[in-house]
């Protein structure tokens, strides 16, 4: 397993971290021994990084991962995630209980990186959070820096989906350590530069790798595997986080983009998780299977590394010519 620096925090993190949410859903749905098993895959292969959320299961991921970890004698990095209801307001009230209960259900003093998985928007909506009740006074940073003064986190994050201007908004800010972006075959936008066209179609997150850089915000790519959509020909598309993705329309760039690389550099997630690696932004994927059989199939992806510059250059020819359809 390899190691990259995750921006301004200066931790070490495995280039592939292990994702305990729904869509793989292993730390939810498995048998506490399939649990036990994965996570004892995942650190013997140099994983270090665990990733959860409050609503992956109603807290039953955070659980099981923190319950994992003690019966092992385990103590890897720990990253976990909240909502805000921005409808019901108290903002730091909100975010103070959040912690309080996650911190419970993991059975842990500190979390290393706690992050807003709210979508950041331009105009105020109950479908998220302004840049502004993120940045502004009584707003989710202020409350974070609070609790972080506390002890009770190290890193401060965020999910940057929703509107690209506003995400690299808060991303620019300086008050932001990590960010997790949208990032894989079928919709590379968030590594093109503000005011590129939009290869394909698709939710346009332009812009955003680029400002992660010039902030030195450290990168977890999410939805390397499109949800489904780029490992699979079962996708169904109800996984989907992003406006303007149609299931159809990603099945037909999925397909497009498999009929190109074949096998030649790995199953078909694997070639999905060597696409996201090649990118010199990102620290880190954060991958969540759904079997034990999944997770050794995606570390042995991480272990073939980046996809090589020839595959790189044929996949930015098929994004010119709109996934072959002219």
């Amino acid at each position: 397993m390899e190691y990259a620096r995750l921006g301004r925090t200066e931790e070490n993190v495995s280039r592939l971290i292990f994702g305990c949410d729904m869509v793989g859903g292993l730390m939810i749905n498995a048998a506490p021994e399939t649990m036990a098993k994965a996570v004892d895959l995942a650190t013997k292969a140099g994983i270090n990084w665990f990733d959860t959320a409050a609503r992956y299961g109603d807290g039953k991921s955070e659980e099981n991962l923190g319950r994992t970890l003690r019966e092992l004698g385990l103590s890897p990095s720990i990253s976990s995630k909240f909502h805000v209801l921005p409808g019901e307001g108290d903002i730091p009230g909100q975010i103070e209980r959040a912690v309080e209960q996650g911190l419970k259900r993991l059975g842990m003093d500190r979390i290393e990186l706690y992050q807003l998985h709210n979508n950041i928007l331009s105009a105020e909506s109950d479908k998220g959070l302004t840049a502004d009740q993120i940045l502004g006074a009584g707003g989710v940073v202020e409350t974070l820096e609070s609790l972080r003064g506390q002890g009770l986190l190290k890193y401060i994050g965020v999910t940057a989906i929703g509107d690209a201007p506003a995400c690299c908004q808060v991303i620019n800010s300086g008050h932001i350590d990590t960010a997790q972006v949208y990032y894989n075959m079928i919709n590379p936008s968030s590594a093109l530069l503000a005011g590129s066209n939009l290869a394909g179609g698709g939710h346009d997150f332009t812009g955003i790798l680029d400002a992660c850089a010039e902030a030195d915000v450290g990168v977890i790519a999410i939805r390397t595997l499109a949800a489904g959509a780029l490992a699979s020909d079962a996708y169904d598309g109800r996984a989907v986080i992003t406006r303007d993705s149609e299931p159809d329309d990603e099945r037909v760039k999925a397909a497009a983009v498999n009929a190109l690389l074949g096998q030649k550099f790995g199953s078909r997630q694997q070639s999905a998780l060597r696409f996201a690696l090649a990118h010199p932004q990102v620290s880190c994927i954060d991958f969540a299977a759904g079997t034990v059989a999944h997770l050794e199939e995606a570390i042995d992806g991480a272990d073939m590394g980046p996809l090589p510059e020839d595959a790189l250059r044929d996949l930015a020819k098929l994004y010119q010519s709109n996934f072959g359809r002219g």
